[in-house]
């Protein structure tokens, strides 16, 4: 028998506040909330608002904040961070949830996604993929209620060390005045996420991502800084919400590596939270098996703590499941190479050409799957 499928409705700020107000020890990241919707509103994206799911008997099940994508070959609905779960997240509740979203953007007169995306604990049916995978799957999480002493204590030998190290090495840590924060970063610190990107192989946001994430979301931002000679080596930003923070960006010069100043800079920052009564700091993804591009970061975060967390996977939920093959076919062939590009589109052509004439391509999902 099939479970019926959830009540949805958007939720203006009051109804989310009493919400969150209602469940205190739900951990609700940042991402998940109307300051996040407001920031992607202020970068020119299309957010959607947050829905609640609630059962036939009218009990919360879970909250979800949508942000529309149009992206080349597709069109997409994401939910960044998220769901978040008030009920007990078992795999029907799960199905159930994921049913109710591909109804729920079936039927809208607004967006017309190829797929929904979210973070799911149990793959099944009718999630599948990602295109291409949209969120860490571990994460370390640094435990701030202890006394600083045993904090500190708690880390790794090497951190303890990196960190006395970098105190002797005169680096001096300063946690940023608010006014200062776009001047700053534009003048001090976007540079140097220019030299941690091209070092580290990776693509950064451009300087006014920073700075409008600095303006939108300043009442739950810290930015510190460290400096040598008045010269800054590496920052970071750390963001929190209802008594979990998160170590959210980072930026480092060359220089900062041999000094140690990341570690002084990280130790700072948990000293500066856990006065300010946040409980834990989340130092985002790790090395997992679909991010093995992380296993430069890893090294580093497990020097402060041996709590490893699993997050859910993001998946995505295709609403025409068979036109979600073709394009997924499409884009995973291209960031193979030529050769298997041209495979590809001789046979979404005759995908395409069955879909016109009615038929179902062999092994071709269904669109009740």
């Amino acid at each position: 028998m099939t479970a019926a499928p959830l009540n949805y409705s958007k939720l203006d700020g009051t109804a989310f506040a009493a919400i969150a107000d209602a469940h205190p020890h739900v951990v609700i990241p940042i991402e998940q909330t109307p300051d996040w919707v407001e920031f992607e509103r202020a970068l020119g994206r299309s957010p959607l608002g947050i829905w609640s799911y609630r059962d036939e008997a009218g009990t919360l099940v879970a909250t979800a904040s949508y942000v529309h994508i149009v992206r080349r070959f597709r069109e997409s609905v994401v939910v960044v961070n998220g769901p978040v779960w008030f009920a007990e997240r078992t795999p029907a509740a799960e199905r159930v949830l994921m049913e109710t979203a591909r109804r729920q953007f079936r039927d809208s007169a607004d967006v017309h996604p190829l797929y929904v995306r979210m973070q799911v604990s149990t793959l099944q049916a009718p999630a599948t993929g990602p295109i291409e995978h949209g969120w860490y799957e571990r994460e370390i999480v640094v435990d701030l209620t202890p006394s600083e002493a045993d904090l500190l204590r708690s880390f790794r030998p090497n951190a303890r060390n990196s960190i006395r190290r970098a105190q002797r090495n005169g680096v001096e840590v300063r946690s940023i005045p608010r006014e200062e924060w776009k001047e700053v970063f534009a003048a001090q610190l976007f540079p140097i996420m220019q030299e941690t990107a091209e070092r580290d192989g990776f693509q950064s946001f451009d300087s006014t991502y920073y700075e409008t994430l600095l303006t939108v979301l300043g009442d739950h931002l810290r930015l510190l800084v460290a400096y040598r000679d008045g010269a800054p080596l590496s920052w970071l930003i750390t963001t929190e919400y209802r008594g979990y923070s998160v170590y959210y960006f980072a930026g480092s010069t060359h220089e900062a590596r041999s000094t140690f100043a990341p570690y002084l800079l990280l130790w700072e920052a948990f000293r500066v939270l856990r006065a300010a009564g946040n409980t834990a700091c989340g130092l985002t993804g790790i090395v997992s098996e679909n991010y093995p591009g992380l296993a430069n970061v890893t090294t580093f975060k497990r020097n402060f703590s041996k709590n490893v967390v699993v997050v859910p996977t993001t998946y995505d939920i295709p609403l025409d499941p068979r036109r979600y093959a073709v394009v997924a076919s499409l884009l995973a062939a291209r960031r193979t190479g030529p050769s298997t590009l041209r495979g590809a589109v001789r046979r979404a052509a005759g995908l395409v050409r069955r879909f016109r004439t009615g038929q179902t391509a062999p092994g071709t999902p269904t669109a009740e799957t």
